[in-house]
């Protein structure tokens, strides 16, 4: 039997909790969603329930707005060593993970968690979506198959926004990206104007240098964060629920004659599982273990998942 080493177990940069370990870590955060409330912030196929809420979310809200008040008090310490005061600068919250992982669903559960608190804080929530170059350009470029790689997005644009926000400006623009049309909205954009907190959510946002694909880039997204959360779990069950997730789909979006997809509608079980298999192998989980699953121990916090959705185990990283 392999044995190991005590010290290196004292050495791992994260502190590890177990559901239940974790769950104690709520506190007195009190719960401030109703059932109604969860099933509009539920993802497709995603049973999340406020059982789940109470015993998973609380406690990362509740840290969450622990490091918020810290920042703050440190923003108002700088301000009074310059003597002078400087434009608000939000709390930047960067959360990662593959696609159908659930990423969407836990950024909108931690911003209406946030956006409850007692201080009652203006917190966004950003998809990197948005930042992906336009259908035309991707088929320009050859990489409508490579769509969600890190060359899909419009990188230098994505940080020329959080620069923005960072610097504290007002109304900083974001495009819009559209699932239906499978490309960004031409000439529509979401502001961002001076909030305290904004969750971005995306695949690649924890990229650094090393996995950047372009090596002689100098500042990346994750520079901008203030916080990291990396949503994980087994490539096997990501898989379950992405498939799951496109048999759904050709029941409901896809149906829709002005979807992208309409054309997968007509497609047997059997065929849209074929196709979801080709579409994985080949784009999404060649991505994830390519560039995604690289930039995990990056994060500060690690949500680990199970079959269910439900977290299983969480990794904080040590300060």
């Amino acid at each position: 039997m392999m044995t190991v080493n005590p010290q290196l177990v004292s050495l791992s940069r994260y502190n590890n909790f177990t559901k239940e370990e974790w769950s104690h870590l709520r506190g007195d955060t009190p719960l401030t969603l109703s059932e109604t409330d969860l099933v509009a912030l539920r993802g497709v196929n995603e049973i999340v329930s406020l059982d789940e809420v109470v015993h998973a979310y609380l406690p990362l809200a509740r840290l969450l707005i622990l490091y918020f008040y810290a920042s703050q008090n440190l923003f108002k310490a700088t301000a009074e060593f310059l003597g002078h005061s400087t434009a608000k600068v939000p709390y930047i919250i960067g959360l990662a993970g593959s696609v159908a992982v659930g990423k969407s669903t836990t950024s909108r559960i931690l911003r209406e968690l946030l956006a409850r608190m007692p201080t009652r804080p203006q917190v966004d929530l950003i998809s990197t979506d948005g930042f992906l170059f336009p259908t035309r350009i991707l088929q320009e470029r050859g990489l409508m198959e490579r769509k969600g790689f890190p060359e899909s997005f419009d990188i230098h644009a994505l940080v020329r926004f959080l620069h923005e926000v960072k610097s504290g400006r007002h109304n900083a623009r974001v495009p819009v990206y559209s699932h239906v049309s499978y490309d960004i909205i031409p000439d529509y954009f979401i502001q961002v104007d001076q909030p305290d907190i904004v969750i971005i959510e995306g695949l690649n946002i924890l990229q650094s240098g090393s996995t950047s694909p372009n090596p002689n880039a100098r500042i990346f997204v994750s520079d901008f964060f203030d916080f990291s959360i990396y949503v994980d779990a087994d490539e096997p069950i990501i898989y379950q629920w992405y498939e799951k997730r496109l048999l759904t789909f050709r029941e409901s979006a896809f149906r829709s004659p002005t979807s992208y997809f309409h054309h997968f509608a007509s497609l047997s079980v059997e065929e849209a599982r074929e196709t979801a298999a080709r579409i994985w192998q080949t784009i999404n989980g060649k991505n994830l273990v390519e560039n995604i699953v690289p930039t995990r121990e990056r994060a500060d916090l690690i949500l680990y998942k199970g079959p269910d959705h439900s977290v299983q185990s969480v990794k904080l990283r040590k300060l």
